[in-house]
């Protein structure tokens, strides 16, 4: 076997652009620099980065800049949010650049996948990046697996720097510190004292909506009302859609507190944000803020929205995707009970193609099922119930005034008797001494100084008593709630017969205002056209729907189901359609 002399070319680590048909010695550089916050401190250090790359390149005769790539208070975890970097990546490739030359690693990428994807991307095309403070190029064969360990080191960094910042949010949180407040409707922040204070013109619109909604009006007709006024949302706009009344339905910022965590970021890579069913910890703040309405609104409110969610669930089991609608389009909507079998009354057109056209509503259960199935009940023209309306609130404002004075003299009796709640106090102490109790004696077992069967016996008689005053004090706390209910609505009844002595014709405001429903007939069948008006009160008005008969035979010359009209006046209170002043 012959020998062979070998002579040994050393590599040229001069690179080229395989591209570029003219090999030149000279290396086109390109640094890169970037700050991820724009803070001054920051800014100084781009602006200190960008004189060292500069100084660096002139100094050397083999190198020649082509530009310097830089991004300004733009955070580094995701590489396409960074528009300089993509148009350093695009000049790459077009040719132009020969080698990047960046501070570190995390400077370059945060993120391992878009590191090593642009890394070796960069180097098909044989071109290299020099991280300075790591001394790798990615041209050599050892800075491969060198750059995939410190990328993942540089991605740790940013996860960890993320988990801290999470950590002090929620310290700040548990501590009932306001953190990242989203702007509402009926609130200003101010950024000095990171405290929200009432706008008084936009708290007027929140009001509006709540007792609107609650009132049984859905979020259709309340946005269609809104917007008639010309009234605008918080963003200005004067388009207002269901969604953004539902927000505000449901925003426990209005009754005072304050709810965080409402969602979450998956990761401090993506970036990633997701509604937060339990998945981390919320921090629930009482009486945070002053609020714009009163807990018994916001409750109230809660419950319609959950019986028109189970509404429309039922639907949607019962007609597979069409969805139940629970609706209050037009006015007597869900408010008209039949006598007979308990049903609601719907709202159906008669003679509908002929000029004897005529609305009326009638039993669900007889328009569904039968007449054999509910065979009593009549229908009634609509014009016949805004009629009976009108009479049955004349006759109760001509009275009105010795009703409340019963009302209000029976509610005072009630209000004077502070016993029930001196006792839910006492209540509650005792419970929270039976509490310590059982800690108290399950130290003991634990510490060996009772035995089994002795702390069985006594925790048994622990929670018996316990279980019996939990029981009486959630009576009396539904007793205590029904006398603040009742207040309030004797209140609120009184304000719209005050403001409204004279009803020339049917009002849609007053009558939902007031009425609680109407049950349509007489459960004895002796008198089938008897309607029975109950208001929020309690108090009962009986109409004679047959005396008013003949009106079902003339057509409704108009539908009275055109939305309110809204407007402010000076004072900052909402006036109604025919007038009436309404109270904020």
């Amino acid at each position: 076997m012959e020998n062979y002399e070998v002579e040994v070319i050393k590599a040229n680590r001069k690179l080229t652009n395989r591209t570029n048909s003219d090999l030149s010695d000279t290396l086109k550089v390109a640094p890169y620099a970037r700050v991820s916050t724009d803070t001054e401190e920051q800014l100084s250090s781009y602006q200190s980065q960008v004189q060292h790359y500069t100084d660096m390149v002139d100094q050397r005769s083999d190198w020649t800049l082509v530009d310097i790539y830089a991004d300004e208070a733009i955070t580094g975890t995701q590489t396409v949010k960074r528009e300089d970097f993509q148009r350093l990546i695009n000049d790459c490739i077009d040719g132009k650049i020969d080698m990047i030359i960046t501070k570190s690693i995390s400077r370059f990428a945060r993120n391992t996948l878009d590191t090593l994807k642009h890394v070796r991307q960069l180097k098909e095309k044989n071109i290299a990046v020099l991280f300075e403070d790591e001394n790798i190029n990615t041209m050599t064969m050892d800075g491969e697996l060198l750059l995939t360990i410190l990328s993942s080191v540089a991605q740790q960094e940013v996860e960890n720097i993320s988990a801290n910042v999470k950590k002090g949010l929620q310290m700040k949180m548990q501590r009932g510190t306001m953190v990242g407040f989203q702007s509402c409707l009926g609130y200003d922040y101010d950024p000095q004292t990171k405290e929200i204070c009432i706008n008084k013109a936009e708290a007027q619109i929140v009001r509006y909506i709540f007792r609107r909604y609650i009132e049984g009006i859905g979020t259709g007709v309340i946005t269609r009302e809104l917007m008639q006024a010309g009234l605008k949302t918080k963003k200005g706009s004067e388009i207002w859609r269901d969604s953004t009344v539902l927000f505000i339905l449901k925003n426990e910022k209005y009754k005072g507190d304050l709810l965080q965590g409402k969602s979450f970021t998956v990761d401090p890579i993506s970036k990633r944000r997701l509604a937060n069913f339990g998945e981390v910890n919320q921090y629930y703040v009482k009486n945070h803020h002053e609020p714009i309405i009163s807990r018994e609104v916001f409750d109230k409110a809660q419950d319609f929205l959950n019986r028109r969610s189970k509404a429309k669930l039922k639907g949607k089991r019962k007609h597979g995707k069409t969805g139940g609608k629970y609706s209050r389009l037009y006015t007597f909507s869900s408010l008209l009970e039949c006598a007979h079998c308990g049903n609601i009354y719907s709202r159906r057109s008669w003679h509908a193609e002929t000029t004897h056209k005529k609305t009326v509503w009638e039993c669900v259960t007889k328009t569904k099922k039968g007449k054999k199935y509910c065979l009593h009940s009549k229908a009634a023209g609509e014009a016949v119930l805004e009629e009976a309306f009108v009479q049955s609130y004349r006759k109760l404002c001509r009275n009105h005034k010795e009703v409340l004075n019963e009302l209000l003299h029976t509610m005072e009796s009630l209000l004077m008797d502070k016993k029930q709640q001196k006792r839910l106090d006492k209540l509650s102490k005792e419970i929270n001494h039976i509490e310590q109790k059982s800690r108290k004696l399950l130290d003991l077992l634990m510490e060996e100084e009772i035995d089994k069967i002795s702390y069985d016996h006594k925790r048994n008689e622990l929670q018996t008593t316990e279980a019996r005053l939990r029981e009486e004090k959630e009576k009396l706390e539904r007793s205590i709630q029904q006398t603040n209910s009742v207040e309030a609505r004797i209140k609120k009844f009184q304000e719209v017969l005050t403001e409204n002595d004279i009803l020339p014709e049917f009002d849609r405001h007053v009558f939902e205002s007031i009425t609680e429903k109407v049950i349509m007939g007489d459960p004895t069948k002796q008198k089938p056209n008897q309607i029975t008006f109950i208001f929020k009160t309690g108090e009962r008005k009986i109409m004679d729907g047959k005396r008013l008969a003949d009106d079902q035979k003339k057509p409704v010359e108009k539908e009275r189901s055109e939305p309110l009209s809204l407007s402010f006046n000076n004072t900052g209170r909402e006036r109604d359609a025919v007038g009436a002043e309404v109270m904020p």
